[in-house]
C-alpha cells in the first residue's frame, strides 16, 4: 500500500521562484513546488522550465521530499504540466480542485505510478472526499478554505479573530475523517499569518490534537511553529512513556495518576510516543 510520511511541516514555494527552492528544502520537511495559484498564468512557461531544470539536476533524496502541485485537470495548463512531469522521477503530485475520483484517474492515466495528494477545496470536492480518498493512487487528502468559499458564493472563511466560520470548520472535519477512514494521510491547509500569532499556534496545535498528519505553510517562519506543535512536550512524552510502561503491569481498565485509562487513551499515548520518535529521527538526519 502506498504511504505518505514526510514530516509535519510542508512548505509551498512558487515554481517560478527557483532562487527560493534551496531555502525551502533547508527549512522544511517537504516542499510543494507550485505551478498553480502561486504562479501567474503568463509566467507558467518559465515556471515549468525552472522546475524541469531543478528536477533534472536533483538527487533522489531531494526528489523524495518534493511534491509538485499541477493545475486542475480541466484547465489547459494541466496538459503542459503533466507533459513536463512525464520525463521526471517525481513521485508525489498534488492535484488541486479535485471533485471526483475520475479526476484522479485522469492524472494517473497521464502519469502512471505517481502518488496523489488530492486537494479538496470546493463544495463538490469536500462532499466527495470519502470516495476520492478511496482511490488507490491517493496517498493523502488536503483541504483548502478560500476556494471553498468561492464555490459556495461566500467571501470569507474566517471571523475577524482568525478562527474559521462553521462551513470551513465542517469541510476541514469532513476531509480529515475521509482520509482517516480510508487509511490515508491528511494535510491541514495553510494559515496566512506569517508570524507565530497565538491564533496560528492554536490552529497548528489543533491539527496535532485532531490527527492531521501534517500542515502546509507558505513561509519558512511558519515551519518551526508547526514543528513545535507536533513535537510532544517533555511532560507529554514522559507521561505517555510511563502510561505505556504501566500497561504491561495492568489488566483491562486501570487508574493512572488519577485518570481512568482504557484502550483509546493507551492508543493516544502510543501516538505521542510515535510522533516524538519520528521528529527525533528527522532531527538527527
Amino acid at each position: 500500500m502506498m504511504t505518505f510520511d514526510m514530516g509535519p511541516a510542508i512548505l509551498f514555494v512558487p515554481a517560478d521562484r527557483p532562487e527560493r527552492y534551496a531555502k525551502a528544502y533547508e527549512r522544511s520537511d517537504a516542499v510543494i513546488i507550485d505551478l498553480e495559484d502561486a504562479v501567474a498564468p503568463s509566467d507558467r512557461p518559465n515556471a515549468r522550465k525552472a522546475l524541469a531544470d531543478h528536477l533534472s539536476s536533483s538527487d533522489a533524496a531531494t526528489i523524495s521530499k518534493t511534491i509538485v502541485r499541477v493545475n486542475p485537470v480541466m484547465e489547459p495548463d494541466f496538459g503542459k504540466d503533466v507533459e513536463l512531469l512525464a520525463d521526471t522521477a517525481i513521485r508525489y503530485v498534488m492535484v488541486p480542485k479535485v471533485e471526483s475520483s475520475d479526476d484522479i484517474s485522469r492524472v494517473t492515466s497521464e502519469l502512471p505510478g505517481v502518488e496523489i495528494i488530492a486537494l479538496c477545496e470546493s463544495a463538490s470536492g469536500v462532499t466527495e472526499a470519502p470516495q476520492i480518498a478511496k482511490h488507490p493512487s491517493v496517498v493523502a487528502l488536503m483541504w483548502g478554505s478560500e476556494d471553498l468559499m468561492v464555490s459556495t458564493g461566500g467571501s470569507a472563511s474566517r471571523f475577524a479573530d482568525g478562527t474559521y466560520r462553521d462551513v470551513p470548520r465542517f469541510a476541514r472535519a469532513q476531509v480529515l475523517l475521509a482520509a482517516a477512514a480510508a487509511g490515508k494521510a491528511s494535510i491541514d491547509t495553510i494559515h496566512t499569518d506569517l508570524s507565530p500569532t497565538d491564533q496560528f499556534i492554536a490552529e497548528a496545535q489543533d491539527a496535532v490534537a485532531t490527527g492531521w498528519t501534517a500542515k502546509a505553510c507558505i513561509h519558512p517562519a511558519q515551519v518551526q511553529v508547526i514543528r513545535e506543535a507536533y513535537r510532544p512536550t517533555d511532560d507529554e512524552h514522559e507521561y505517555a512513556l510511563a502510561l505505556l510502561a504501566e500497561v504491561q503491569r495492568q489488566r483491562g481498565v486501570f487508574q493512572f495518576r488519577g485518570t481512568m485509562v482504557d484502550g483509546p487513551l493507551i492508543a493516544h499515548a502510543q501516538n505521542v510516543v510515535n510522533r516524538a520518535a519520528k521528529l527525533n529521527t528527522r532531527g538527527a538526519e
